[in-house]
């Protein structure tokens, strides 16, 4: 490749340089269980323990810093579900500069009190990213404010573009990244500065980015050769959640991203288990998707692989739900129905048998009112603990051996 797209090698160092003003160098952590399935060693960049708790306010500073004194006389104004938002927040107080975040109805409390706690101003407006972009232009053109966009933008690539440098410093035999993919920005800046490295050292290294399944442009834009727009669906991966590519990070990444990939809610759900359990990391939604390629056997590796966790603001509520998803869609919560005839002892019997198979009950519910029961008859509903796939087979057929005919809960048969 004789030229390379994105920022330059010394536009990425200019902005290290910058960006090491507010960000902190976050630690590279190694994961034998990832590199048991991969086949080659895995390392996470836990950009989750960033400043702000994702990647976001690297690209926000290097923007802001970028102003003129008139520019930031007008203060910034900056549209998020988050992220972005704290980011521009933090950026905008470090530097003495109002800032003013346009953020969705329904934002998690937690996030909507961190950004107001660097200081920002802050307005509910819309549900989509979409509605709140165009709040925030509005807002601009109104009033002057300079709008500082999530992602499709030369400084905030070359500041995202440093977590690429970090990634070279602590492992510089890297082979292949793993990166999250929203709008853009993060793997704009990521992919040059991995390809100008392997350039530099006359060798080649793959770039994956990583879509949740129910909002992933890149893959339509990719095939179609042009910025597409997509109809989404709601995804845990709110993070990563757009529409529509940004129009300098498609020209980028259609250059120098090998691969990308899409990841259903299931396996999201079971790498925010995966890392909690194995890793002891808290990552939001967004920022395990390149964990859960890794899970589904998504990605083909070629040599030591770095998966960046790019944010770890995930509300505690949301957590709940995705953690217990998680479990089931890992096959270690069984919800199970079972008709049984209406006399004594039978619900005795179940739990007998089910403590027989090595299971452990956590939830039941005794009802003659189920849909389907035929008289002198009840339905059984009951929840276990299982301990993977075989364990849950075990349960089933065990129920099945015994006379019984127990049917799987409706989230999870349609797996």
């Amino acid at each position: 490749m004789s030229t390379i797209p994105g920022p330059t090698p010394a536009e990425l160092e200019a902005a290290r340089e910058v960006v090491s003003r507010v960000a902190e160098v976050t630690p590279m952590e190694s994961s034998r269980f990832l590199a048991e399935l991969l086949g080659f060693p895995v390392h996470m960049k836990c950009e989750n323990l960033q400043r702000t708790g994702s990647y976001k306010i690297r690209g926000a500073y290097n923007r802001i810093s970028a102003l003129t004194e008139e520019e930031r006389a007008r203060g910034v104004v900056a549209a998020s579900a988050g992220n972005h938002a704290q980011g521009v927040a933090l950026a905008a107080r470090e530097l003495g500069i109002g800032a003013t975040i346009f953020m969705p109805k329904g934002v998690p409390l937690p996030k909507l009190q961190a950004t107001r706690n660097y200081g920002a101003q802050v307005r509910l407006d819309g549900h989509s990213v979409e509605e709140l972009l165009r709040a925030a232009a509005e807002y601009a053109e109104q009033t002057g404010a300079i709008f500082i966009p999530p992602f499709d933008h030369a400084d905030v690539i070359a500041g995202q573009g440093t977590l690429g440098l970090e990634i070279f410093d602590q492992v510089p035999e890297a082979e292949t990244i793993i990166v999250p993919i929203g709008g853009g920005g993060l793997i704009s800046g990521v992919a040059a500065a991995a390809k100008h490295r392997a350039a530099a050292e006359g060798r080649e290294i793959r770039v994956i980015g990583v879509q949740a399944a129910n909002s992933a442009p890149y893959p339509v834009s990719l095939e179609a050769g042009e910025v597409t727009t997509i109809k989404t669906s709601p995804t845990i991966a709110d993070g990563i959640a757009v529409a529509r590519p940004g129009a300098l990070n498609f020209e980028i990444i259609k250059e120098l991203v090998d691969e990308v990939v899409t990841v259903t809610e299931d396996d999201i759900a079971r790498a925010l288990v995966v890392l909690l359990e194995r890793a002891k990391l808290v990552v939001e939604p967004a920022g395990a998707v390149g964990v859960a390629a890794i899970l589904a056997g998504h990605v083909h590796a070629t040599g030591p692989t770095v998966v960046i966790l790019s944010g770890g603001n995930i509300d505690p509520m949301l957590m709940q739900t995705v953690v217990s998803h998680g479990l089931v869609a890992s096959d270690r919560y069984l919800t199970l129905s079972i008709p049984l005839p209406d006399r004594p002892g039978q619900l005795a019997r179940i739990s007998e048998l089910i403590a027989h198979a090595n299971a452990n009950v956590i939830e039941v519910l005794h009802t003659r009112h189920g849909s389907g029961l035929q008289i002198g008859q009840v339905e059984l509903k009951i929840s276990v603990e299982t301990r993977g796939s075989e364990h849950r087979d075990l349960v089933l057929d065990t129920l099945r051996e015994a006379g019984y005919e127990p049917r799987i809960g409706d989230a999870e048969a349609r797996r």
